[in-house]
């Protein structure tokens, strides 16, 4: 229970370091505990996906469980020297990251953790599909809430197809830079929505080519694990370079994460005893 809670400490912590300004020093101390209990969160998720064999998630778990202590490291080194810059040229990429990140995780986990906006935004994407094989004529049978049958072939909706991830990491992303409000609108236009509908779409294909057998036995593991998530990268490189060009801050912030990350990698072994 204690790990579980470890979420929602890392966002609380987040949000009060978002809010706090700048000048006080202790917003770095503050973030950098946040990124601490949400290194824990994603340390404890593997344990899950061991379980069910799925050890891409198990890796991409644990680097991302990795990359919050980085954080949370140059967020007390930054503490310590009392500059926003030790690491990221001028860019206060710790407090941008923090504040993305509070806001992402404000969107993402009460679907998460929510049983009633779980199921709501289920049923609405379950609904949006059916719908959409309206549209196409096709029929199709809807054994439960967010189950669709088609051709007698059952495919479960759940919170991964909602692409609720994707949508909470955009507006993140987004609502944390500074920007006029012309450029951040146009900016969650062509992202957000964007997302919802290709993701609808996304869903659609895989139904069909399951339910059709379009790639015989496998069709589901094909059309699903293979030619979506290729297809849903593809997109959402796609969709990330045009928010770039209308928000060329969020440059600013990669170029001073990338910075981050090789000097405190640098900093780290630097100060590991004996290295030379």
């Amino acid at each position: 229970m204690m790990i579980e809670n470890m979420l929602w400490i890392a966002v609380a912590l987040f949000v009060v370091s978002a809010i706090i300004p700048r000048s006080y020093h202790i917003k770095k101390v503050i973030g950098g505990m946040g990124w601490i209990a949400f290194s824990l969160h994603w340390a404890y998720q593997p344990l899950h996906y061991i379980e069910i064999n799925d050890y891409f998630n198990v890796i991409l778990t644990l680097t991302i469980a990795v990359f919050c202590l980085f954080i949370a490291y140059a967020a007390f080194k930054e503490y310590s020297s009392k500059s926003f810059s030790s690491f990221s040229d001028n860019v206060d990429v710790i407090s941008m990251t923090t504040t993305a990140t509070a806001i992402g995780s404000l969107f993402y986990f009460p679907f998460a953790q929510m049983p009633a906006l779980n199921r709501w935004i289920i049923s609405q994407v379950t609904e949006n599909i059916v719908w959409v094989f309206g549209l196409l004529d096709l029929p199709v049978q809807m054994p439960s809430w967010n189950m669709i049958s088609y051709n007698g072939y059952s495919v479960e909706i759940i919170l991964a197809c909602t692409a609720i991830e994707s949508i909470a990491l955009f507006i993140g992303l987004i609502t944390a830079v500074n920007a006029p409000a012309k450029r951040l609108i146009a900016a969650f236009m062509v992202s957000v929505p964007v997302i919802y509908v290709l993701n609808i779409v996304r869903d659609v294909f895989v139904v069909i080519a399951y339910g059709q057998q379009l790639f015989g036995p496998n069709s589901f593991e094909i059309s699903h694990n293979i030619i979506a998530k290729i297809g849903s990268g593809i997109a959402l490189f796609v969709i990330g370079y045009a928010v770039m060009r209308i928000l060329p801050e969020l440059l600013d912030l990669i170029d001073g994460l990338w910075v981050l990350t090789t000097n405190m990698l640098k900093d780290i072994v630097q100060n590991i005893p004996g290295f030379r």
